[in-house]
């Protein structure tokens, strides 16, 4: 797994450098793209214009919250990047996992556990997975940007 970290770092650093060294893109448009793919700035922004807590912690101040990409950055046009319906607010805990296609969301804001998560390591990361968690409802733009992930993003058990 780390070596799956590392090869995704170094993609999304290629990825960056492109942004960086493009000459067709403006200087401030540049910069918020830089600064969005390090989860700050504008994208973070444009995240809490539709969201206001942690989805799943209800933590709302946004110093321990982090605008998470339903489709990732990688994946994303620059439009796509910064924008907010492609966000949701998460703790640092709850983005790792649903970065990393542990957890996922139905439309219906119901929190799907990959069949491949550690139950016990969710369980004392703070997600139950005894019992049914709703996050709430979601705009149609999250709901397009969420599918994304449920289809590109959250693990599948192996065959």
């Amino acid at each position: 797994m780390q070596s799956e970290d590392a090869d995704l770092e170094m993609w999304e650093h290629h990825i960056e450098s492109k942004i960086e060294s493009d000459p067709q893109l403006p200087d401030t448009e540049r910069e918020a793209l830089i600064v969005a793919r390090r989860g700050q700035g504008l994208f973070k922004q444009r995240v809490m214009q539709v969201e206001n807590r942690c989805r799943i912690t209800g933590v709302t101040n946004p110093i321990h919250l982090r605008a998470s990409h339903c489709k990732p950055w990688r994946d994303s046009s620059n439009e796509e990047r910064l924008n907010g319906e492609n966000g949701l607010l998460l703790t640092p805990t709850m983005d790792h996992l649903f970065d990393r296609g542990f957890i996922g969301f139905e439309d219906s804001g119901i929190v799907i556990v990959s069949p491949v998560a550690h139950a016990p390591s969710l369980k004392r990361m703070g997600l139950a997975t005894d019992r049914v968690i709703s996050v709430g409802t979601f705009s149609q733009g999250q709901k397009q940007f969420l599918d994304y992930h449920r289809e590109s993003v959250l693990l599948q058990a192996r065959r």
